[in-house]
């Protein structure tokens, strides 16, 4: 194998998991509401869509590519069937996150009731709503891989090695996630984010993600350092350092 195939590859794989980010975030939160026995299954079932979707497009990649082309125009400006599957899923990203958020602030009892084993979702509910966005994070997904390699197996060996690294941590993050309310709020806060940019996309404005990922980054660095705060033997000595000196 040639050197620039290799470094097609290992970039490839690199950007397909920095672009699943936004879906293991937005499968650990759905599953998150399952039956705590069935959270693990939720994941990997979704992952597995999530793969099969990218494959099957792959093979599919003239149809794909003709998903650019323009299918009407709004104001002199054009729309494709990509646009449309874009702004669409956006607008879903958008709607599902701001009723999480308000369904967190406004209703604590089928937390409760997840905790308990009893689960405030369906397996059937979950990938209903997993399968709608891991068909938008495909085509975004694939589109990127597209424009980096002709190459269809090489594109193909990409996506399996980066959603293998996926299934592997996918379980980590969502428990971590799901076990610190605030870091569930600023993921939330990010699938809007996605959502936002989505919808911007679609209507040809684009976004480079590169932005976006730094300021979720060092949001998620400050909510680190804030949970070390929060923690009783720290908290003690940081109110040690704040308070006034008794000869005052």
């Amino acid at each position: 194998m040639q050197s620039e195939t290799w470094i097609a590859l290992l970039t490839l794989t690199f950007l397909e998991i920095v672009l699943g980010i936004d879906n293991i975030i937005f499968i650990s939160i759905v599953t998150g509401k399952l039956p705590e026995s069935q959270q693990a299954k939720g994941r990997t079932i979704g992952l597995a869509l999530a793969l099969v979707f990218r494959i099957g497009l792959l093979l599919g990649i003239t149809w794909i590519i003709g998903f650019s082309e323009p299918l009407f125009h709004v104001f002199d400006h054009p729309f494709s069937g990509r646009d449309i599957i874009l702004f669409a899923g956006g607008l879903f990203l958008l709607g599902k996150s701001v009723s999480e958020i308000h369904h967190k602030m406004e209703g604590e009892n089928a937390d409760k009731d997840t905790k308990g084993g009893k689960g405030s979702m369906t397996m059937a509910a979950a990938l209903v709503q997993i399968v709608a966005l891991d068909m938008v994070f495909s085509f975004d997904s694939i589109l990127t891989a597209i424009g980096l390699t002709e190459h269809v197996a090489i594109m193909i060996v990409a996506v399996i090695l980066s959603m293998i690294v996926m299934m592997l941590f996918a379980g980590a993050i969502s428990r971590f996630i799901n076990k610190h309310p605030t870091l569930q709020i600023l993921a939330l806060a990010f699938l809007i984010l996605i959502g936002f940019m989505l919808v911007l996309d679609g209507m040809g404005q684009h976004v480079p993600k590169g932005y976006i990922y730094f300021a979720v980054a060092f949001s998620l660095l400050v909510e680190m350092v804030n949970m070390r705060l929060r923690k009783p033997k720290n908290a003690v000595k940081l109110n040690k350092h704040i308070t006034p000196d008794e000869n005052d």
